[in-house]
């Protein structure tokens, strides 16, 4: 009879889980421990111990708990992530950070995002320019408090190029990645006041620049329909494909969500929690993506699918949100 993997064994078949099917554990070993390939395989293998300095540097990189690997009941929970500096380069970090974040989910050969979103998700916004420049804008300037926009006025014709170019390849990513989201009637709410608060605060260059925003923010919400109608994703201006990934819609009318993103990676869990307008934390612990996994799940049984099926529900949905930019647009008009 075999022997059952003792700890050390368990504990890099826990990093093997949570790398991407591309990656080799044992080249990753080695680079991040300085050794051969050998002596990565005879702690793999459990023939050497790892030393204490090695198991900190290793949970350190994989962000492992050890409360979590074996198995200690606490009621703490292990979040990673970063927060803002009075460094100009944030906002940069930021972006590529989630484009890291994108990409390490798009690189399992299993995956798959559910989003329990209170807004249309961030990332939506980078398919038109001008929409990603007024996000880019307002993010920086009103809650980062970048002191080089204090008082400056927004153009849609303000182009912001690297951080243009760092938003099409999260979108080109997360088209890639099948997802399933929860929306309600509310989800639009946000970005419109954006736009208002703005507005009445004189920081628009003109108001042309408030009519596109709303023309732009229309368009975002019919590609959104087109999406839905489908089941997948495809860029602005094109059509799906036998390459397309699965897009799944909810309609929730009973509870506000909170941006709360869990991924289900091969056989593993990560959960992505907002904080602070712009920040994300993230944990890779076992109990408490499960129970968001689980609270996911329940949300989606209380909600309307209206993602390929549903369709006089979800003609009516996206009717609404295109009235409440229809409104607003309307009132431009007649300041």
């Amino acid at each position: 009879m075999e022997n059952a993997p003792g700890v050390q064994q368990l504990f890099f078949q826990h990093i093997k889980s949570n790398l991407p099917s591309h990656l080799s554990l044992v080249d990753e070993i080695a680079d991040l421990l300085d050794i051969s390939t050998d002596s990565a395989y005879r702690r793999i293998r459990g023939e050497k111990p790892v030393s204490f300095d090695e198991l900190r540097t290793l949970c350190s990189h994989f962000k492992i708990s050890l409360d979590q690997l074996f198995h200690i009941e606490t009621d703490s929970f292990i979040f990673t992530g970063k927060l803002a500096d009075n460094t100009s380069n944030f906002f940069s970090e930021w972006l590529n950070d989630v484009l890291l974040k994108y990409t390490y989910i798009n690189n399992f050969e299993k995956k798959h995002i559910y989003f329990l979103t209170k807004d249309i998700p961030f990332h939506s916004f980078f398919q038109f320019p001008e929409l990603a420049r007024f996000k880019f804008f307002l993010w920086m300037r009103t809650f980062l408090h970048y002191e080089d926009l204090k008082g400056k006025k927004f153009s849609v014709e303000q182009e912001y190029k690297e951080f243009e170019d760092i938003g099409r390849k999260i979108i080109d990513v997360t088209n890639k990645t099948p997802s399933t989201e929860i929306w309600s009637h509310e989800c639009i709410n946000a970005t419109i006041r954006q736009i208002e608060f703005y507005r009445e605060a004189n920081v628009f260059n003109s108001k042309n620049d408030v009519s596109i925003l709303y023309t732009k923010l229309e368009e975002l919400v019919n590609h959104f329909e087109k999406q839905t109608e489908s089941g997948k994703k495809f860029a602005v201006g094109s059509l799906p494909n036998h390459q397309s990934a699965e897009y799944n819609l909810y309609l929730n009318e009973l509870f506000l969500g909170d941006n709360t993103i869990v991924a289900e990676l091969n056989n593993t869990k990560v959960s992505f929690l907002s904080h602070s307008v712009l920040h994300i934390v993230t944990t890779r612990d076992e109990r408490f993506s499960n129970y968001v996994y689980d609270g996911m799940m329940n949300m989606l049984q209380k909600s309307t699918k209206i993602s390929l099926s549903g369709e006089k529900t979800r003609s009516r949905f996206f009717t609404f949100l295109r009235e409440k930019i229809e409104r607003r647009k309307a009132a431009l008009n007649h300041t």
